[in-house]
C-alpha cells in the first residue's frame, strides 16, 4: 500500500508517485502499467480516482494509451528529462528556502552542497 497523507488530493498524490516512479526508472520508456484496478488496490485507492490521475498523466504526455491494450510510459526521452528535472528543481528549492528560513547564506548553502557532493 502507497504512503499517501490526507493534507492534499490524493489524485495529485498519485501523479506524484507515478512521476517519481518513472524518474526512479520503475517504469521504462515504452513499458505498460498494471491495469487501473491492479494500481488502485496496489495504492489502496478507489479505481476512479486512481483513472483521474492516469487520464492527467496522460494529458501532459507522459503516458499514452493504446486502445484494449493499456497504458504506456512516454518514449519522449526531452520529456522525461524535463520530468526530471522538474524533481531536481522542486526540491533544490524546498531545500534551500529552508536553509535560508534558517539564516543561511547562499554561500554557506553552497559550501554545504560542494561538501555532501564531495563526500557522496
Amino acid at each position: 500500500m502507497w504512503e499517501l497523507s490526507t493534507d492534499r488530493p490524493i489524485f495529485q498524490q498519485i501523479i506524484e508517485r507515478v512521476n517519481l516512479d518513472i524518474v526512479r526508472k520503475k517504469y521504462q520508456p515504452g513499458q505498460k502499467l498494471d491495469s487501473v484496478r491492479d494500481l488502485a488496490a496496489e495504492a489502496g485507492v478507489n479505481p476512479n480516482t486512481m483513472q483521474r490521475a492516469l487520464s492527467e498523466l496522460e494529458r501532459n504526455g507522459v503516458l499514452y494509451s493504446r486502445r484494449g491494450e493499456g497504458r504506456f510510459v512516454t518514449e519522449d526521452e526531452a520529456l522525461l528529462k524535463e520530468l526530471a528535472r522538474s524533481f531536481i528543481d522542486g526540491k533544490t528549492a524546498e531545500y534551500v528556502s529552508f536553509l535560508r528560513s534558517l539564516g543561511f547564506q547562499d554561500e554557506e548553502i553552497m559550501q554545504c552542497l560542494r561538501q555532501k557532493l564531495e563526500e557522496e
